[in-house]
């Protein structure tokens, strides 16, 4: 089965294919070579979700799945959540991002955080969601060169190391895109 991820972002279709394995194959926008970003436009993770598959769905007739993660900051009331990508602005740099953020829990005893995505399915034109969040704390330095987005920062509770410390297999097993896309994958398994 061919599934289309409503996305651009390699890395992402990379960590979610080395999950599902062979049984289906997951295209990105670029597959089809779709190049204009996608909009982004609600003022929630679930929201976004849905208007990132609603338009694949509807644009080429085919089943798809969008995400959309936020990285969740208790000190900061939740900040940067849906903002997360462009935390300090329009470039979606991840340095800027983690920077602004390391700035901003400077002095802060309480760095507790936690990641949650949201996929929104669409198949056969029926819509269905998934959650995975992963609890964990901001770290007060960038460690290891592995993931993307603020994995550097992000330690999940009961490890030693960043999520850009662990290989992508130790990462998906506990990361919230890692829980999400488990469900999403135990969906599809029964359901299609």
């Amino acid at each position: 089965m061919d599934i289309i991820f409503a996305t651009q972002n390699a890395n992402k279709v990379k960590e979610i294919q080395s999950q599902v394995g062979n049984s289906i194959e997951v295209k990105s926008l670029l597959d089809l070579n779709y190049l204009t970003e996608l909009e982004e436009t609600q003022d929630t993770l679930e929201g976004n979700a849905f208007q990132k598959a609603r338009f694949v769905f509807e644009k080429f007739r085919q089943n798809s799945f969008a995400d959309d993660t936020g990285l969740e900051v208790e000190a900061l009331g939740g900040e940067p959540g849906v903002y997360s990508a462009r935390y300090a602005g329009e470039s979606k740099s991840f340095e800027k991002n983690m920077d602004k953020l390391l700035l901003k829990l400077e002095g802060k005893t309480n760095r507790n955080a936690q990641f949650r995505t949201v996929i929104a399915l669409i198949l056969d034109g029926k819509e269905y969601q998934f959650e995975g969040i992963c609890k964990g704390e901001i770290t007060t330095n960038k460690v290891g060169s592995d993931g993307f987005g603020y994995d550097p920062i992000f330690q999940p509770e009961g490890y030693t190391r960043t999520f850009a410390e662990m290989s992508l297999v130790e990462k998906a097993q506990i990361s919230h895109r890692g829980l999400a896309v488990g469900k999403l994958i135990q969906f599809l398994s029964t359901n299609t």
